[in-house]
């Protein structure tokens, strides 16, 4: 396991943060990897990636990582694919990054 403590990509949007994810599906446990060099945070999910199981297992993961509920994650692009753009609402993007570095 490569861990890097680098900042994630993150930014604020109007209404919240945003971050850049890349999903590993059908992985042994659920898990934040690491940074990546493009800032992009990678994450491990137990769950497979047919009919939106791997996205649903996602924001239940992220609402855990991150003490917030599930309606206040969203998943804005990347739906059907393993890079993601999620946006977390009502957080800025200083607080969902020293949640995230918490976790790593």
């Amino acid at each position: 396991m490569n861990v890097s403590k680098k900042s994630p990509k993150l930014s604020d949007g109007r209404r919240g943060a945003a971050l850049a994810i890349r999903v590993t599906p059908r992985a042994r446990r659920d898990e934040i990897v690491e940074v990546l060099p493009d800032q992009t945070i990678k994450i491990r999910l137990t769950a497979p990636p047919v009919e939106g199981k791997a996205n649903e297992a996602l924001i239940g993961f992220l609402s855990k990582v991150l003490d917030v509920s599930r309606s206040r994650i969203e998943i804005i692009a990347g739906d059907t694919g393993r890079d993601k753009l999620v946006s977390i609402l009502d957080m800025d993007s200083s607080e969902a990054q020293a949640r995230i570095l918490k976790m790593i």
